[in-house]
């Protein structure tokens, strides 16, 4: 059975209430297209820099706004949403955020929640350094969802550069790996599509990669650019959809029956070998 996949690309500000406002349409839109699921990108609620402000309009899961618009919407439109993140308030000792994924169904149910494991803690630059450790606490979980479509492995986007993931998600049933995210303009023009085509080449699975794009406003902190170029990519690694940098709503029709005829062709997921850890030389 085929279905229709809408790319949500958003440039998020620092303002839930304004960003909620802008996934509240987007997914009118996806499913006035014929969408039968839709995917937003990396924080969704709010791209922020500054702690003190993340602390000051976020919630927890359970009164979160955008959560809650997002179930509305899929109720209403009768349409699977895939949040690929929001930021959350939580119980965390060290007052760290969760960055947390929901699929949910179109009675506007959770069906599925993915909390981002592996940290962006990384030196782009002399001038853009990321310590996504030091606001947001890492889960430890991977996360299959199984809507009547497809199966899907659920990721955030750092976690892109961590193959085993993919491989342990795609071994466990995965047909789609989602990949939303929030990528540097740096590391996006060098690694963005090349990691996704890997993924999908890896695990004969569709990639579907819904981003952030442009310059994000900032009421307090350092504004933030990302990269855009929402993609998805077919199991042979073509890519099927290259959204570019401009804010919008692109489709995809997948099927699922080419996980199988492409795994049938080269099944290295069942190859896996045991090998020995290397030895120092001199």
């Amino acid at each position: 059975m085929t279905f229709r996949a809408a790319l949500i690309q958003m440039c998020s500000s620092d303002d839930p209430s304004a960003n909620t406002d802008t996934l509240r349409k987007a997914l009118q839109e996806a499913a006035q297209s014929g969408a039968d699921l839709a995917l937003t990108p990396e924080v969704t609620n709010c791209v922020s820099t500054s702690a003190r402000h993340q602390r000051r309009v976020l919630h927890p899961e359970t009164e979160d706004p955008t959560l809650r618009a997002a179930r509305e919407e899929a109720q209403a439109r009768k349409l699977w949403v895939l949040i690929g993140s929001l930021a959350l308030l939580t119980e965390d000792t060290e007052g760290r955020l969760a960055n947390r994924s929901f699929l949910i169904d179109p009675e506007g149910q959770i069906r599925a929640r993915y909390d981002k494991v592996h940290m962006f803690d990384v030196q782009v630059s002399e001038t853009e350094t990321y310590r996504e450790s030091a606001g947001f606490r890492p889960g430890d979980q991977a996360v299959l969802a199984s809507p009547p479509f497809a199966t899907l492995g659920l990721s955030i986007c750092y976690d892109l550069r961590f193959a085993y993931l993919y491989r342990a998600l795609a071994q466990a049933g995965a047909e789609v790996l989602t990949v939303p995210s929030a990528f540097s303009p740096v590391t996006g023009a060098a690694h963005w599509e090349v990691l996704l085509r890997a993924r999908a080449i890896e695990t004969g699975c569709f990639v579907l990669a819904p981003a952030q794009s442009g310059y994000h406003s900032a009421s307090e902190g350092r504004a933030r650019r990302t990269y855009g170029h929402s993609m998805a990519v077919a199991p042979w690694g073509e890519v099927l959809l290259d959204m570019g940098t401009e804010p919008g709503v692109g489709l995809v029709e997948i099927d699922p029956a080419q996980v199988r005829d492409v795994r049938a062709r080269v099944p290295a997921l069942d190859h896996d070998r045991r090998v020995r850890a290397p030895e120092a030389t001199t």
